[in-house]
């Protein structure tokens, strides 16, 4: 029944799995913060946070 988990009982699938799916994640974190107008421009306004002065 779980024949295909016996897959990843050798390391020479697992690494390159490991390997795979990190660069993936990567490149999803990576897009998540550079594409999208509106993610920019509130970015751009986080940026001055720590200058702001304590009302």
């Amino acid at each position: 029944m779980f024949e295909w988990l016996t897959w990843f009982t050798n390391m020479e699938n697992t690494k390159p799995f490991a390997l795979v799916l990190y660069f993936t994640c990567f490149v999803g974190i990576i897009a998540y913060v550079f594409i999208g107008k509106k993610r920019a421009k509130r970015f751009e306004e986080y940026k001055f946070i720590p200058f702001d002065e304590d009302s």
